[in-house]
C-alpha cells in the first residue's frame, strides 16, 4: 500500500489522499518508488477543479515526479535508475507522481543529474525545466549577456523564479515583474537588477512603446504579455510560456512587423526528448542548487490539497517540493 493524491468525479468532483495499492498503477514499462514530486500551476488548476485538466478519471494528481526506478521492462532503464518525469499527459491523461509510486512509459523519462537531489529536481520541476526552455529558445534566437534588459514576468511564481535565477547567472541583466512587493528582497537575492510593479504591464498598452528588453520571458500571458511585446527592442524576442493572466492576447502585430520582434511559444508538456535532455544538462551546469534553497517550500502529501488552493489564489512563493514519502 501506499498513498496517493486521487481525483475522482462520481458524479461529483473530489480530491482526496488516500491509501492504495499496485492494481491502481495504469499501465507501463516503468514503475517507479516516487521520492518527490512538486505543485505547478497545471496541478492546482486540477487538483482544484478549476479548470478542465484532467480528462481521464480517476486520476491521481502529479505531472511531475523524481524516483528511483523499482520495475523495469523498458530497454531504456533498469532497476536502481534515478530518472525524472516531467508532462507528457501524466495527472492529466496518465496517473501522476503526487503518490508513493508512479507506473510510466521508459520513454517518457530524463536520467537525473548527479548535481541534483531528488528534493532539488522537484525544486526544479516543470516550472524550472520551463524556464530553461524559455532561456534556451532566446539564446538561439541570438540573446546574448550585454545585449540589454532581460524582463521576466510572474518572477515570484514558480518559473519566474527559476528564470531570475538562470538569466543572472548567466550574465544578463534581469527586470523582474511582480504585484508582490514585499517580495523585492526575494527577488534580488535571485538575481534581479531591477523590479517592475505588475501593474505597470498587466493592463491595456499602446501597440508600439517605448524600447525597453532585449528579451523576455513570460508566464502571464494577456495584456501582460501584450505590453511585453510592445515593449521589445527592435530584433529582441518573447518567450511565452503561461497564462496566468489569461489566455487571451489582445496585441497588434505592430511589434512584429515594424520592429521585428519574435514570438516564441514554449511547450514543455511534449518537447521532444533531445530537448529535455539539453535543457536538464543546462539546468545542471548554470542553476547554482544553494538558489533553490531560497525559492523552495518542502511539504507532505497530505498538505497539498489546501497548498493548492493557496496556489490558486496567489498565495505561494517560488517553487513547492511535496515529500511523497513520510
Amino acid at each position: 500500500m501506499f498513498q496517493a493524491l486521487v481525483l475522482d468525479k462520481s458524479p461529483d468532483f473530489s480530491a482526496a489522499v488516500r491509501d492504495v495499492d499496485d492494481s491502481f498503477l495504469p499501465e507501463g514499462d516503468v514503475t517507479l518508488e516516487v521520492h518527490a514530486s512538486t505543485l505547478n500551476y497545471k496541478d492546482a488548476l486540477a487538483i482544484t477543479n478549476k479548470s478542465p485538466v484532467v480528462r481521464s478519471w480517476p486520476m491521481v494528481a502529479g505531472i511531475d515526479g523524481a524516483g528511483t526506478v523499482v520495475e523495469s521492462t523498458s530497454p531504456l532503464w533498469k532497476v536502481g535508475d534515478e530518472v525524472i518525469l516531467n508532462g507528457f499527459g501524466v495527472g492529466e491523461t496518465h496517473k501522476g507522481c503526487l503518490a508513493g509510486k508512479a507506473r510510466l512509459r521508459g520513454e517518457w523519462l530524463v536520467r537525473r543529474p548527479s548535481a541534483f537531489s531528488a528534493k532539488q529536481a522537484m525544486a526544479i520541476g516543470t516550472a524550472g525545466y520551463t524556464a530553461m526552455l524559455c532561456v534556451l529558445a532566446l539564446e538561439r534566437h541570438g540573446l546574448r549577456p550585454g545585449a540589454g534588459e532581460v524582463l521576466v514576468t510572474g518572477a515570484t511564481g514558480g518559473v519566474g523564479s527559476i528564470a531570475v535565477a538562470l538569466l543572472a547567472a548567466l550574465g544578463h541583466r534581469v527586470a523582474a515583474a511582480t504585484g508582490k512587493a514585499a517580495e523585492g528582497d526575494y527577488l534580488r537575492t535571485l538575481g534581479a537588477s531591477t523590479i517592475i510593479d505588475r501593474a505597470e504591464l498587466a493592463a491595456p498598452g499602446k501597440p508600439l512603446q517605448k524600447e525597453r528588453w532585449a528579451g523576455v520571458v513570460d508566464a502571464v500571458g494577456s495584456h501582460t504579455l501584450a505590453n511585453a511585446c510592445a515593449q521589445t527592442r527592435y530584433g529582441g524576442a518573447v518567450a511565452a510560456c503561461g497564462l496566468a493572466q489569461g489566455m487571451d492576447l489582445p496585441a497588434s502585430v505592430a511589434p512584429f512587423i515594424l520592429r521585428g520582434v519574435s514570438l516564441l511559444g514554449i511547450d514543455s508538456v511534449m518537447a521532444p526528448m533531445p530537448l529535455r535532455q539539453e535543457a536538464w544538462s543546462r539546468l545542471a551546469r548554470d542553476l547554482d542548487p544553494r538558489k533553490l534553497d531560497a525559492v523552495t517550500t518542502e511539504i507532505g502529501l497530505q498538505e497539498a490539497i489546501a497548498q493548492a488552493q493557496r496556489l490558486m489564489a496567489g498565495q505561494v512563493r517560488g517553487r513547492i517540493v511535496v515529500r511523497t514519502r513520510d
